[in-house]
């Protein structure tokens, strides 16, 4: 077995994958004031991920509630229906959204009411769906993170010759440098994207959920194999012009759980024009020209990174495509018929109960289902 690991080990690390002809790893030995990207060095995402989620955590918790509480939005409580087998079963094997004939067959088979029947799949149904609050921090960190790159990536770039020419990304290639200031871009990025992978089962699940675990895979895979190749010059415009459009969604969700329409109004379509402009437009034409056309100027012969490298970025340049889809269906309905919603999220059927609201329920419904048990306790989490 340790053969068989230390056969591909040297395998994935053959110079004619990663480096152009006649360059080894050993060129990348830090010298003469050159310092080289590391592979060792991704390592440190894993912790500066948990890093992040505790940032994560304190911020949700000291700054996005009470955020939240002063734009208007409530501490909702969901009414939890009493644990019922029968129904559990039918929800968790069967569906969510029983049809008539089988809410009367499960009314018949726990010996209650249709109504309570139907009261008890919504209540369970709303367990399942993150409460405004909740969607309202999770937004917040990811707009807080999207806009402190951006203004970190901007800084970073402004007086960079690539930032301007994207020609000089490949001028000294592949021995170029290592920046402090590329370094912590790097990590900052890689290690965000990881924790958004450890808190997908946590977050709130849309219809897109496979769509992100892609991007976040391709982001984390394609920004890692940029650093051991060095290709750090290109990986932070990629980076750059990616978060640029993306806090702009996020504040405009923020401002929809408030309900704040004019202003989520606003901020969506600014999202829409800065998604369009940096996405459909400056990506292919810019990025993409740039690894797919400039390197054969400097190499006849393209190294498998180079396959390996572009078919990742037409994956995301897909899912750019997908995803402008989607914004283009939101703004038509927007334009049309004045509706801003977002039909990737799950919307909350109406049984849930306000702090305000609590003592007029704390006592539960008191009918049956059966001779001496409740289908439904109107209890809380």
């Amino acid at each position: 077995m340790a053969h068989i690991l230390k056969t591909l080990n040297s395998w994935f690390w053959w110079e004619n994958i990663w480096m152009p002809i006649n360059v080894t790893w050993a060129h990348f030995v830090d010298r003469d004031g050159l310092v080289f990207p590391k592979a060792h060095q991704l390592y440190a995402t894993i912790p500066y991920a948990f890093v992040l989620l505790i940032i994560r955590f304190f911020s949700e918790r000291y700054i996005a509630i009470p955020l939240a509480k002063a734009l208007g939005i409530k501490n909702v409580r969901r009414v939890k229906p009493q644990p019922n087998p029968v129904l559990e079963s039918y929800f968790r094997e069967c569906s969510k959204h029983p049809s008539q004939s089988d809410i009367q067959g499960l009314a018949k088979k726990c010996n209650c009411t249709v109504r309570l029947v139907e009261k008890w799949f919504r209540r369970r149904r709303n367990l399942e769906i993150p409460t405004v609050l909740r969607k309202f921090q999770e937004a917040f960190w990811r707009f807080s993170f999207y806009l402190t790159s951006s203004i970190a990536g901007f800084i970073f770039l402004y007086d960079k010759p690539w930032f301007y020419d994207i020609w000089q990304t490949w001028v000294g290639y592949p021995f170029q440098t290592l920046l402090p200031s590329q370094y912590w871009y790097y990590m900052a990025e890689i290690s965000f994207y990881w924790s958004l992978l450890f808190t997908l089962g946590i977050d709130n699940r849309r219809k897109d959920f496979l769509a992100h675990v892609v991007h976040h895979l391709a982001a984390i895979g394609l920004m890692s194999g940029s650093w051991c190749a060095n290709y750090v010059r290109l990986g932070t415009l990629v980076m750059f012009v990616h978060d640029t459009a993306d806090f702009w969604l996020e504040a405009a969700k923020m401002f929809n759980y408030a309900h704040w329409e004019k202003t989520c109004n606003m901020l969506f379509i600014i999202f829409s024009i800065a998604f369009f402009i940096t996405r459909i437009i400056l990506f292919p034409c810019w990025i993409l020209r740039a690894t797919l056309y400039q390197p054969t100027f400097y190499s006849t012969t393209p190294v498998i990174a180079y396959f390996l490298f572009n078919g990742q970025l037409l994956i995301l340049q897909g899912l750019h495509l997908y995803w402008g889809y989607l914004i283009l269906k939101i703004l038509k309905r927007f334009i049309f018929l004045k509706d801003l919603k977002d039909d990737r999220s799950d919307e909350e059927e109406e049984d849930s109960v306000t702090d305000n609201e609590e003592e007029s329920i704390k006592n539960g419904n008191k009918n049956s289902c059966g001779s001496s048990k409740h289908l439904l306790n109107s209890s809380h989490h």
